[in-house]
């Protein structure tokens, strides 16, 4: 890299500026002690504290923190057995289907979902959102755990078949062990796009369930103010957190192992 032209490393530059500056300057202007974002007028810890007793942003963050938790369980679980699955059986239409959320926009499967929760009579809610955000996560997941598998050596789970364990067994001694890494990163990635989604949140959403984006977008059609660059850098702190622990439990970083 020392030996590339001092133009690639200009644009490089260049390019992470303009994808990181406005996030430092979210997170600068959060202590900013006016409620006009327009300048700089003095450092404060105010904002952070007004947060904390918002009644709608706690209560909008507590339905996240719940949506968040029950998703991540659920899809964990159904991730994992349809990456399993996929690595096992080499069937051609199974990826289509669990990978098929990731691939369709969010505005799209937003809408489809709510056309096929009214079609079923089901009440929008926090019911609603979590079987939304559990389709949506569950290809996330199957993709981690089966790359997880692609890395794992074999002849483990067959030396533990021939040791006459069964095939629950053997999966559940040997197999899940060693692809535990890639589980827990593939949950907390689900966690994290579950915290974090709007657009299908929005369409699935009913009243009393208010989440944390959609509390940021109610109260950005008014003003943006330092109480919102707040909310919005812990948010970020959160999933900034979440996907380096994912990053390092992803099976590309423990190719040592």
């Amino acid at each position: 890299m020392n030996r590339r032209s001092p133009w690639l490393w200009t644009a490089g530059f260049l390019a992470y500026v303009f994808l990181y500056a406005p996030l430092a300057i979210v997170v600068v202007y959060s202590f900013n002690d006016s409620r006009l974002n327009a300048e700089w007028v003095g450092f404060t810890f105010s904002w952070y504290e007004k947060l904390f007793h918002n009644e709608k942003m706690l209560r909008a963050a507590w339905n996240s923190l719940v949506i968040g938790l029950v998703t991540s369980a659920a899809s964990t679980v159904l991730g994992t057995m349809a990456g399993y699955a996929m690595y096992r059986f080499r069937s051609r239409l199974l990826p289509v289907l669990v990978l098929a959320p990731i691939a369709i926009p969010e505005i799209l499967m937003g809408v489809s979902l709510l056309i096929f929760f009214v079609l079923l009579n089901i009440s929008l809610g926090m019911i609603s959102i979590i079987l939304s955000h559990i389709a949506f996560c569950v290809g996330f997941v199957a993709i981690v755990v089966r790359s997880r598998l692609a890395g794992m050596d074999e002849s483990l789970t067959e030396a533990a078949r021939d040791l006459g364990a069964t095939p629950w067994r053997a999966f559940r001694l040997v197999t899940l062990p060693l692809i535990m890494p890639g589980v827990v990163a593939g949950a907390l990635m689900a966690f994290t796009l579950s915290i974090d989604d709007f657009v299908i949140t929005f369409f699935t959403a009913g009243v009393g369930s208010t989440t944390l984006p959609l509390q940021i977008y109610t109260m950005v059609k008014v003003s943006v103010t330092p109480e919102i660059n707040a909310v919005s850098t812990l948010l970020m702190l959160l999933t900034l957190a979440l996907i380096m622990i994912a990053s390092r439990l992803s099976p590309g970083a423990l190719r040592a192992d």
